[in-house]
């Protein structure tokens, strides 16, 4: 397949981002002018998508709010070989886009990550900048550390990755699924730094430090539990196992040194602990065997796609 041949799609979910829309567009026109720029409005209440047609962009609306609707229905609508994800706000550098596309063709990768380095303070404000640090440690304790930078919203995508990819989430938390997703289906991925730069005078911010990262902690908390049920069900029941040990120890002492159980509702609830504890061992078994089937299941749709077109090829 030639390099002319490959169809490569630039897609951009925004809200409300009439200043910066004309300028990103403008960007990744000139950078990847070979490109289809599609513009995924998410019922912006200003001037997005008229900026964004006078651009020459391609604009499609969807209504249901939140980037992770967003993203399903650009994965949805737009048929191509490789997609390039950037926000609409004119923080991701538009002239790295041809880099990242470069390295995902010639070395066959399922997604290219932007990790973001910037020396502005208000580029990337520092408590964005903890939370991303805390939650991509977390992410990589559990499914594997291959990012540095798990929030970043600068993303080239295979078709395959594009097409296999179930997009649960609704809102920011976006990011960590296409992560996670990526790792637990053991796609090869890279990271590639870009610049980031400040939003530009007139344009907002919508993420909230506090409850953007508790939506994203509550999602990694349910792909645990969904991905890796053994791990997710084994923490429940060690949590239970040592609450029953620590009420038990003083109840064993007392019985052997008179024979007696003096606080018998103790003994019952230690009982009990120990019971749910082995509940949720065996639910996460189950659970366990049911996940990889379903792994199995995702590994075959994903290899029925046809993979990242190689230059030249």
């Amino acid at each position: 397949m030639s390099a002319h041949s490959i169809r490569i799609a630039v897609v951009i979910p925004c809200y409300n981002e009439a200043v910066a829309i004309g300028r990103v567009v403008t960007g990744f026109r000139q950078n990847l002018p070979q490109a289809a720029i599609y513009v995924f409005d998410n019922d912006s209440s200003d001037d997005t998508a008229a900026e964004a047609r006078r651009a020459g962009a391609i604009v499609r609306h969807v209504g249901l709010r939140g980037k992770g609707n967003v993203v399903r229905r650009m994965f949805a609508d737009v048929d191509a070989d490789v997609y390039v994800m950037a926000d609409g706000d004119d923080t991701y550098d538009a002239s790295a886009a041809p880099g990242l596309v470069e390295k995902l063709l010639t070395e066959g990768l399922d997604m290219v990550v932007g990790r973001r380095v910037t020396e502005e303070r208000e580029a990337y404000r520092s408590g964005h900048r903890t939370g991303n640090a805390m939650l991509t440690m977390t992410a990589a304790a559990v499914f594997g550390n291959a990012f540095d930078d798990l929030l970043s919203g600068y993303r080239v995508f295979s078709r395959r990755f594009a097409k296999s990819f179930p997009a649960h989430s609704a809102g920011f938390e976006i990011e960590t699924e296409l992560a996670v997703h990526a790792l637990g289906m053991r796609m090869p991925v890279a990271e590639v730094p870009t610049v980031y730069r400040a939003r530009p005078e007139g344009s907002h911010s919508k993420l909230s430090t506090y409850r953007d990262g508790f939506r994203i902690l509550m999602t990694i908390g349910r792909l645990v539990k969904s991905e890796r049920p053994l791990v997710f069900f084994s923490v429940g029941f060690g949590i239970c196992v040592l609450l029953a040990i620590a009420l038990a120890a003083p109840i064993v002492m007392v019985y052997l040194e008179t024979g007696l159980v003096p606080r018998l509702p103790t003994a019952i609830l230690c009982a009990a602990l120990v019971l749910l504890g082995f509940i949720l061992l065996g639910c996460g078994l189950v659970l366990d065997t049911v996940t990889r089937g379903r792994w199995e299941t995702k590994r075959i749709g994903y290899l029925a796609i046809e993979g990242p077109p190689r230059p030249g090829a």
